[in-house]
């Protein structure tokens, strides 16, 4: 047992990415190199004899360092860790202590000297990381919770602060989870209710009843968030609607990156035509936001709400 324990650690932690030393190794256990270099063999018998289970995953020898390194295919490599970590401190959608949690797991996963270069990287990000404010308290349970709802397709009623501050109880049907812009969403049916499901901000749902009752998927139900993603903005609900535009930016590209269903149609000089396929009234907050840059051309009447918007934001100034 003693043995078996012995190798199950130096296993872990070579997974937790540390360097291995058989002299090292040694001393920390009073043996032999020796023993300690037949615990390695065993390893790497094991991982040799059952490619099935652990993949391409195998005990590598540096001879410059003279070290045995865990090395695998199928986990995440730091550069790739680097990324994610950083994406999740520009998210700033998770509370401070649920974020520092995910990092020091996923930290775990590096080298030694990966390990410091990544804290040293993110550092100075964390000391000054500001989350967006989170009503319920506990964010990442709501969301596993909710989760486990959607595939057991089990109706809920939540209470839920609206936009305004008004406190409201629904009945739903949840279909999906979305992020977008700092938040998590909850896309849902009510039920009784409309044919076109709704959207909550997770972080506002103070209370959720999990009920027996489940639902049957149907062609209301059946959701596709793909689709959504590619046509909404900031999450405000509204029709489907086609809309042409014309830009005189300095990047198209940041037009393309932005509205993703986005076609340009024509370009002269620095005057390009788009056309796209947007939800809501999010897009509508996109295109004021480019300012001069922005005129739209279609619909008629989506054209005079931009114009309605301006003259009331001029009249402000006055």
């Amino acid at each position: 047992m003693e043995k078996n324990d012995r190798i199950l650690e130096i296993f872990y932690r070579g997974l937790r990415g540390e360097n291995l030393s058989v002299k090292a190794l040694a001393d920390e256990h009073g043996l032999s190199q020796k023993s300690i270099s037949r615990d390695i063999g065993e390893i790497k018998t094991f991982l040799a004899e059952n490619r099935d289970l652990v993949g391409n995953t195998e005990l590598v020898y540096d001879y410059s360092a003279k070290v045995y390194r865990l090395e695998f295919d199928e986990f995440l490599l730091s550069k790739e860790l680097i990324a994610a970590v950083k994406i999740l401190i520009g998210s700033r959608a998770l509370p401070k202590s649920d974020l520092l949690g995910i990092v020091d797991k996923l930290k775990a996963f590096t080298t030694a000297g990966d390990r410091r270069l990544m804290s040293k990287l993110i550092q100075k990000e964390l000391g000054h990381y500001n989350e967006v404010r989170c009503e319920s308290g506990r964010l990442i349970d709501d969301i596993w919770q909710l989760t486990n709802t959607i595939y057991s397709r089990h109706e809920i009623t939540v209470t839920y602060r609206k936009m305004a501050g008004d406190i409201v109880t629904r009945r739903l049907r949840p279909v999906s989870i979305m992020f977008s812009e700092y938040y998590f969403y909850l896309i849902a049916y009510e039920t009784p209710g409309p044919d076109y499901p709704k959207y909550f901000r997770i972080d506002r749902i103070t209370k959720m009843i999990e009920h027996r009752e489940t639902f049957e998927p149907d062609r209301r139900t059946e959701f596709d968030e793909g689709a959504l993603r590619e046509r909404i903005h900031l999450m405000f609900p509204g029709e489907l609607m086609k809309i042409t535009f014309e830009y005189t930016g300095p990047s198209v590209d940041a037009i393309l990156d932005k509205l993703p269903t986005a076609r340009l149609v024509k370009q002269k000089g620095r005057t390009a035509i788009f056309e796209a396929e947007v939800y809501g009234d999010g897009v509508k907050m996109f295109l004021l936001s480019q300012g001069e840059w922005v005129k739209v051309l279609s619909p008629q009447r989506f054209a005079a709400d931009i114009k309605d918007t301006l003259k009331k934001m001029l009249e402000k100034y006055e």
